[in-house]
C-alpha cells in the first residue's frame, strides 16, 4: 500500500532470496557501552533480547543511543519465534512466506515509525518501565508496515523495492518455468498476497501480546484499530482516484492525509503519548503536529517519485505517473494548465498519467509542465506551510528537553526539511485551512501561475 511507500528504502540486512537459502535471527549485537547520563560512565545492562532489563535505568539511555537496533533486535527475537512456529506448520510455508516475510522486515528502513514511537514516549517523559512495551510497539509496526508494502507493490505492479525484487517478483523468479508465464506471475502475486496477511497477522499479535496496564492497553488497542482502518481507506481513496482518473485536489489531500498522516507519524506519535501516559493537551499538541508534518512527508514523496531517482527512492522514477495515482502534485497541475486554457500541457498529462510504458522522454515532458507551471513551487511551498504549523503544534507544549529535542528533528527530517520555515512568511491558520482536520481546503492551491 502506498501509505506506506513512504518509505522505507534505504536497505540493510540480508536481502530477500529464495527460500532455499536458510533464515537466521540476526545475532545479537554486542553490547555498546553508553553512558547513562552526563554524570554516570555506567553501561547498559540488556537482556538477550536487546530489550532494557526492568531493573537497568541506564537502558533507556541505551536506546536512545541506536533505536532503530533495539527495535531489529526486538524484531530478530519475535521473528525467530514466528518462523518457528511456521516450520512446524509446514517447512515450504515457512520457506516460501514465513521467511520472506521475515527477511523483508529485518531488511528494514529508517525504521522512522518505530522512532516516532519512541521519542514521543520519551518526550512525553517515558522511562525505563515503558522501554520493553514501547519496542513491541514499534516492532508491530514495522511489521504491519512489511504487509503494506507488500501489498503495494502487487497493487502498483512493482518489481522493485529497496532496490531489490519486490516479493511478489522474487517468488516469480524462483518457480519461473514451473508453468505457464501467466501462472507463475499470478502465483507470485497470490503467494505476496498471503505473505501480507500473514504480516498483519503477526503485527497483531505482536500488539495484543504485549503487557500493559489496563488503561494504556484500551488506548494503544484503540489507537491500533483506527490506524489499520484508516491506512486501508487511504489505499483505496488511491486506486479509486487512479480508476476513475480523479485530479481533485481535495481528495489527492484526504488520501495523503489518511495513507500517510495518520498512519506513518500521527498514530505512531499517538502511540508514544499512550504509552507515556501523557496528559490530553500534550497528546493533542503531538498528534496535530504530526498530521501537518505527514502530510508533508507525503507530498516531498510525491515530488520525489518524479524528480528523484532510483538511487533515493529504490523504484525507477515516475511510477506515480505510469499507474495515474491522483496525486497532490499532479492535482495542481491539472488545475492550473486547465485554468489557463494550456492545450498543449493538458494534452502531456492526459496522455501520461496511468500510461505504464511512459517512456523517459516522455516523462522528462511532463517533469517541464510541472515546473513551468508552478506546480513544484506550489507543493514546495505547501509543504514548507505545512512543516511552519507543525512546529507551532509542537512548541505548544512543554516536553522533556532531549526526548523533545529528538523528536522534533525526527519530524523534521521525514518531512525532507532542512530547515524550519519561518511562520510569519506564510498564510495565516484560517487562510491556509490550518490546523488540519481530515478533510483540509485545497482553496487557492490550482490558481493560475
Amino acid at each position: 500500500m502506498r501509505p506506506t511507500k513512504a518509505k522505507d528504502h534505504h536497505a540493510a540486512g540480508v536481502p530477500c532470496g529464495p527460500p532455499s537459502v536458510s533464515w537466521q535471527a540476526p545475532v545479537p549485537v554486542e553490547e555498546t557501552q553508553v553512558n547513562a547520563s552526563p554524570e554516570s560512565d555506567q553501561g547498559p545492562l540488556q537482556d538477550g533480547a536487546g530489550v532494557c532489563s526492568p531493573a537497568d535505568p541506564a537502558g533507556v539511555y541505551a536506546v536512545d543511543a541506536d533505536v532503530p537496533a533495539a527495535v531489529g533486535r526486538v524484531l530478530g527475537q519475535l521473528l525467530s519465534e514466528r518462523r518457528t512456529q511456521a516450520v512446524t506448520l509446514d517447512p515450504m510455508f515457512a520457506g516460501d512466506l514465513a521467511d520472506r516475510v521475515a527477511r523483508f522486515t529485518l531488511e528494514g528502513g529508517k525504521r522512522t515509525r518505530s522512532q516516532l514511537v519512541w521519542w514521543a514516549l520519551r518526550a512525553c517523559g517515558g522511562t525505563m518501565r515503558h522501554a520493553e512495551a514501547t519496542l513491541r510497539v514499534g516492532a508491530a509496526l514495522e511489521i504491519i508496515q512489511t504487509c503494506a508494502l507488500i501489498h503495494d507493490d502487487v497493487m502498483d505492479a512493482s518489481r522493485l523495492r529497496r532496490g531489490r525484487p519486490s516479493l511478489h517478483a522474487d517468488v516469480q523468479a524462483q518457480y519461473a518455468g514451473s508453468t505457464t508465464t501467466e501462472q507463475v506471475a499470478r502465483f507470485g502475486e497470490a503467494t505476496a498476497i498471503l505473505a501480507g496477511d500473514l504480516a498483519l497477522a503477526w503485527a497483531d499479535d505482536v500488539l495484543t501480546e504485549t503487557d500493559l496496564p489496563p488503561d494504556t492497553r484500551d488506548q494503544v488497542r484503540g489507537l491500533w484499530r483506527a490506524m489499520r482502518m484508516e491506512m486501508v481507506a487511504g489505499q483505496y481513496l488511491d486506486l479509486h482516484g487512479q480508476i476513475t482518473s480523479s485530479r481533485s485536489l481535495t481528495h489527492a489531500i484526504r488520501a495523503a492525509c489518511l495513507k500517510s498522516a495518520l498512519y506513518s507519524v500521527e498514530r505512531p506519535l499517538g502511540l508514544g503519548a499512550a504509552l507515556a501516559g501523557a496528559d490530553a493537551a500534550t497528546t493533542t499538541a503531538l498528534c496535530s503536529a504530526g498530521r501537518c508534518f505527514g502530510i508533508a512527508f507525503q507530498l516531498r514523496d510525491d515530488l520525489h517519485d518524479v524528480f528523484g531517482g532510483p538511487q533515493h527512492t529504490g523504484k525507477p522514477s515516475g511510477g506515480d505517473i505510469r499507474s495515474g495515482k491522483p496525486t497532490y502534485l499532479m492535482a495542481v497541475a491539472q488545475a492550473r494548465v486547465e485554468a489557463v486554457g494550456d492545450r498543449h500541457a493538458l494534452a502531456v498529462l492526459k496522455s501520461s498519467l496511468g500510461c505504464a510504458e511512459l517512456s523517459e522522454a516522455d516523462l522528462t515532458a511532463v517533469r517541464r509542465v510541472l515546473v513551468t507551471t508552478g506546480a513544484q513551487k506550489t507543493v514546495e511551498a505547501k509543504i514548507d506551510r505545512l512543516v511552519a504549523q507543525g512546529i507551532r503544534h509542537f512548541d505548544s507544549v512543554l516536553l522533556e528537553p532531549e526526548g523533545g529535542r529528538r523528536l522534533r528533528a525526527l519530524l523534521l527530517h521525514a518531512a525532507g526539511a532542512p530547515h524550519v520555515p519561518s511562520p510569519s512568511s506564510y498564510p495565516s491558520e484560517a487562510e491556509d485551512g490550518l490546523p488540519v482536520p481530515l478533510l483540509l481546503t485545497a482553496a487557492g492551491e490550482g490558481r493560475t501561475r
